[in-house]
């Protein structure tokens, strides 16, 4: 600690400084000025707020300048009459040449000095009072008809009132002050509050105590206790603190929560109180003072009888001791607000709801879409099934005069077997070996008959696409069995030449064997009229690592190459009287098998296509789609 002697020492030398620095300044002649004489430190929290309001309140313009001033007597730190006279004098000769036209003293000490040496400061000059306590047995008044201002009272009992609306289970409140002679004023405050507590309620006293004894005693309150303060401005074993600073330190050393008079006092773990809010006691005292300055009488002022008391707390604090925000008035000041989700998240939210929305609906449209294509796919599918059957039917009635022949041939030759039977039988020849014979022959020749129709009724039959397994040079050998009596009748070779079996597939075998006779009646169209030579079709297959290939060749005049990028396009067609849909649809049922049909081209030599399909899988499928290179 430094002694009292230095201290008096150096403040004569930091009036002189002060003194020297203001000579550099300079007020306009024409300003109106303002001191504002704080009771104890610059940077003491309410001291701050009530700056921030006078400033924001007191109205300077061009036509009425005003400038403000602040001087802080440092009290409790700085006492006694030598002190009293020292700031005296200091503010005398500071402002001398621009003296206040309005004093504002903030707070009781302040307002007790100029009082008591106003005559020796700036006599006749008009004093406003601001965060004046008037509830101490020492009251302001009466005050001189020029000495304004509106009184604090500070609603201690309202403070308890609420927080036991709030702990309901509270049995005990502890009320907590410190040892200077401002600090022993509250504690009697305190003492005639308590006397109106309910009798379920008993009342303890930490006054003066040592900060180590104090913090042992407040952490050991049980859950049923509430702390009230003040702060204070020194302990028991002589520590120094500002009201805030010894509320925070109660704060932090309680097991249970602490309310407090000052607003102040929020932000330092308190949980609030009903109280003046200082920056509301800035902007009333600055009221007061532009209409002194405009000029009005002091003694024509009509003003409250006291502040304006706020409910206050710190929401940080209410959630900790459990208390509801809903169970805070609508009308309290709420400080370190919790924001919910929807005042942080707003725009996001907002964004990102409208985000969710267009996504929703796009994802509804999209599915409709999907269905109207599956729908659309499905018809497709149909239409391609209903083409193919036309195509098909088509298929047949070139075939006809090759099926009438097959059919027909069977069927003459039991015809004559049958009147050859008849003849014998009139004639009384009795060979069972011969008629065993005749009825051999028509059997086989109905079987024959038979299967012709089977097979065409088979190919011209409508039926569901079908994906089963099969084995390729199978279904080849049952489609050129329908072939032959048309290659007969046009004298064209019709060379079967099967791969390694077997070449198992996936697949419509109705549909396999379509695909190879629209591609053998082309080969037949592109030979039947060459020489005899050349007049030859070969039907091979063959099999590679994981796909077989069904390949037709004829040796006709080619296909010319300004023909081969349309080729597989719909009613296109190198024939006089072609449609331009086989090849079409060929491709259509290959591509639906996952495969692909190509052609190779020589013009004068011949064509060969090429039908490329998956092989079956070990599993017994064959892939839905197939990436050919």
């Amino acid at each position: 600690m430094k002694s009292p002697i230095a201290r008096w020492v150096r403040f004569p030398l930091f009036v002189l400084c002060l003194l020297a620095l203001s000579g550099g300044g300079a007020v306009a002649a024409d300003s109106r000025s303002v001191l504002v004489l704080y009771s104890n430190g610059r940077l003491v929290p309410g001291n701050v707020s009530v700056e921030a309001g006078l400033r924001s309140t007191i109205e300077s313009s061009a036509g009425r300048p005003v400038v403000v001033f602040t001087e802080f007597l440092d009290n409790p730190e700085f006492t006694g009459d030598g002190y009293e006279r020292t700031m005296t004098t200091y503010l005398r000769d500071k402002y001398v040449g621009h003296p206040p036209s309005v004093i504002v003293a903030v707070a009781r000490e302040s307002l007790d000095f100029v009082l008591r040496h106003r005559d020796e400061l700036f006599p006749g000059v008009p004093v406003v009072h601001a965060a004046v306590f008037n509830s101490f047995p020492k009251p302001v008044g009466p005050l001189p008809a020029d000495v304004v201002g509106v009184p604090v009272g500070y609603e201690i009992a309202g403070t308890i009132d609420q927080a036991l609306r709030w702990h309901p289970k509270t049995d005990r409140m502890v009320f907590v002050t410190g040892s200077t002679p401002r600090d022993l004023e509250w504690e009697r405050l305190f003492r005639s509050t308590a006397t109106a507590l309910p009798p379920q309620v008993k009342v303890e006293f930490l006054a003066g105590l040592p900060i180590d004894a104090l913090s042992q005693r407040l952490a050991e309150l049980d859950a049923r206790t509430l702390v009230f303060t003040a702060g204070f401005y020194q302990s028991g074993d002589a520590l120094r603190f500002t009201p805030r600073d010894a509320a925070a330190l109660v704060a932090q050393k309680s097991a249970v929560p602490v309310y407090g008079t000052f607003s102040s006092f929020l932000g330092t773990g308190v949980v609030g109180g009903v109280v003046p809010r200082f920056e509301a006691m800035g902007r009333q005292a600055g009221d007061i003072v532009n209409a002194l300055l405009d000029g009005t009488v002091p003694s024509s002022l009509e003003l409250p009888e006291r502040t304006r008391n706020t409910l206050s707390v710190d929401q940080r604090q209410t959630r900790r001791w459990g208390i509801a925000d809903r169970d805070i008035p609508a009308d309290a000041y709420v400080e370190f607000r919790q924001p919910t989700f929807w005042e942080v998240y707003r725009t996001a939210a907002l964004i990102g709801g409208g985000v969710i929305l267009l996504q929703s609906a796009l994802i509804a449209a999209l599915m409709l879409e999907h269905r109207r294509r599956l729908k659309a796919e499905g018809t497709l599918v149909q239409r391609g099934s209903e083409l193919a059957h036309a195509s098909r039917l088509a298929i047949a009635g070139e075939l006809t005069a090759s099926i009438a022949h097959e059919i027909n041939q069977p069927l003459a030759a039991i015809l004559a077997n049958t009147e050859a039977a008849e003849l014998m039988m009139k004639s009384g020849m009795q060979k069972p070996e011969v008629i065993g014979n005749i009825l051999a022959d028509i059997r086989r020749d109905d079987l024959r008959a038979s299967d012709v129709i089977a097979r065409l009724r088979s190919l011209l039959a409508r039926h569901a696409v079908a994906r089963q397994p099969i084995e390729l040079n199978e279904a080849i050998a049952q489609g050129c069995a329908l072939l032959d009596a048309e290659a007969r009748r046009r004298a064209i070779e019709l060379a079967v030449r099967p791969g390694p079996s077997p070449l198992p597939i996936v697949g419509d075998q109705i549909q396999i064997q379509q695909v190879l006779i629209n591609l053998v009646l082309n080969a037949m169209d592109a030979v039947g009229e060459l020489p005899e030579s050349r007049r030859t079709i070969v039907v091979s297959t063959d099999r590679h690592p994981d796909h077989v290939t069904l390949s037709v060749s004829d040796r006709g005049h080619g296909i010319a190459p300004e023909h081969l990028p349309r080729l597989f396009d719909s009613f296109f067609s190198t024939k006089s009287r072609g449609m331009g849909l086989g090849l079409s649809i060929s491709r259509s049922i290959v591509e639906a098998h996952a495969g692909r049909l190509r052609v190779e081209s020589t013009p004068g030599k011949g064509t060969v296509f090429h039908v490329d399909l998956p092989s079956l899988r070990p599993d017994g499928t064959a892939p839905k789609e197939y990436r050919w290179t």
